[in-house]
């Protein structure tokens, strides 16, 4: 990789550092995530032969970590490629221009493909430090549980770092792929004349592939729905697999089902706020992939923690009725399936802060066009708050349908309704959750970019900047 392509890798990242800090945080979570678990399997492989021969309950360290490890490399792939997605939107005009200067569609993927390396290289430090030091403490806890044996240790190598850099890596170079076709595929012209603001309509590829993920997740619940009543543990995994793979889909189709809910859930709007909401609904429908970007994590954190918090409570009244205890209903696997909630919501917290706090500051010229045509700051804050609040609630109803269709898969295999038992108390603060992080960040980091049309002197000065 020469010189000139590291230059322009690192020339983006220095002039778009918020383009670059969502991406940034899901390497940062995969690279911890990966260091993590491969630091369990590591005790393990490393043992005494008398810790290795320990009885233990549960299913043992390495299958532990085999698990958590594979749905943390799935979800930081998914992250990771929505995040990568929105940072070349961000660049899509620069791109394309070097494109229009006989910049070749392989040299443009390597530019891309250096970002990422850059990217990597610089959270790979501190993602290993944070992961081994949660690595010792998710020890602790599963020897506290009589889960581990009580003479396993950390080891102290660097390996299981230096595994994570190479799994963020692989992850990052993966999602390079499939993001930057965009610029890459069309005529030079072509990618220029969307660069402002990325294509209005969706891909036929991206929608075929789209469409055929949806039938692979829906062929995935039928199978769980077909298990027979004494196979809870099977179904609850056949649905929980299922759930991600609707995830994925709904990531490829987000763009058509976006636009489609904010003119259902705009419509209203408009007539409850007629000025706000006019602006706010037309600025969503307008700018389907920003929109997007911004429902996706809302999607994959409802989506997630509604199938795994109704799979609990379902498998547990199940449990209660017949008396059988599974691996669903153990109290030490619920533990167990509480750390993998916290570890998925994670991600998906951090990706929803990020891109909409990165989205949203990339406005500043938008916010400073409106200001310079009349809009006072006070109407800015008002279409801000809406679009919010359109944003949070399409994010919450497509990750509630990922929910409902994968729970009640599994409720129709074991209790022979689809109809599963819901837990109202925290699917609520699973909602609330989703409010808490996307409104304030949105308003928020909107407050900063419309009074930065203020910083210089004017808004004209601020319209006149570049985008980002």
């Amino acid at each position: 990789m020469n010189s000139p392509v590291l230059s322009l890798s690192a020339g983006q990242i220095r002039r778009r550092p918020a383009s670059f800090a969502g991406l940034g945080t899901a390497l940062f979570l995969a690279v911890a995530a990966v260091t993590l678990f491969g630091s369990l399997v590591a005790a393990q492989v490393t043992a005494p032969d008398t810790a290795k021969r320990s009885a233990v309950s549960g299913p043992g360290l390495v299958l532990i970590a085999g698990a958590f490890g594979e749905i943390a490399v799935l979800v930081a792939l998914f992250v990771v490629v929505n995040a990568l997605g929105f940072t070349l939107r961000q660049q899509h005009r620069d791109l394309a221009l070097l494109r229009t200067v006989a910049a070749t569609p392989r040299q443009v993927r390597r530019v891309v493909r250096a970002q990422v390396a850059v990217t990597v290289l610089l959270v790979a430090a501190p993602g290993g430090l944070v992961g081994l030091l949660a690595a010792r403490a998710f020890l602790a806890a599963l020897q506290e549980r009589g889960m581990a044996a009580p003479g396993l240790r950390i080891p102290g190598a660097p390996v299981p770092a230096l595994v994570g850099l190479g799994v963020a890596l692989l992850v990052g170079l993966a999602a390079t792929a499939v993001a930057a076709r965009r610029i890459t595929g069309p005529a030079p012209a072509v990618a220029l004349a969307e660069g402002g603001g990325g294509p209005r309509r969706t891909g036929v590829p991206r929608l075929l592939a789209g469409v055929a993920v949806l039938a692979g997740g829906g062929l995935l619940l039928r199978l769980a729905a077909s298990r027979p009543a004494g196979e809870l543990d099977k179904a609850g995994q056949a649905s929980l697999l299922g759930s991600l793979v609707l995830l994925v889909a709904v990531g490829l189709l987000a763009p058509v089902a976006a636009r489609i809910l904010a003119a259902v859930l705009g419509a209203p709007v408009r007539v409850l706020a007629p000025r706000a909401g006019w602006l706010a609904d037309a600025n969503l429908r307008g700018y389907a992939a920003r929109l997007s970007s911004a429902v996706v994590p809302v999607a994959l954190l409802v989506g997630l923690s509604g199938t795994m918090l109704v799979l609990t409570s379902t498998a547990e009244h199940v449990a209660r009725e017949t008396g059988a205890e599974t691996s669903v209903t153990k109290a030490s696997d619920i533990w167990l399936r509480e750390m993998e909630l916290g570890l998925l919501v994670c991600f998906a917290a951090v990706s929803t802060v990020n891109t909409l706090v990165a989205l949203t500051a990339d406005r500043r010229r938008e916010f400073a066009l409106l200001r310079l045509v009349g809009a006072t700051r006070r109407q800015l804050l008002r279409m801000l708050s809406v679009e919010a609040v359109l944003t949070t609630a399409i994010g919450v109803l497509l990750g509630a349908a990922v929910a409902a269709a994968a729970s009640g898969a599994f409720s129709l295999a074991v209790t022979g309704s689809a109809v599963p038992v819901v837990p109202g108390a925290a699917c609520a603060w699973v909602m609330l959750g989703a409010v808490v992080l996307t409104v304030p960040g949105i308003v928020g980091t909107g407050l900063w970019a419309v009074g930065c049309g203020r910083i210089g002197g004017s808004a004209v000065e601020a319209t006149g900047g570049e985008r980002g």
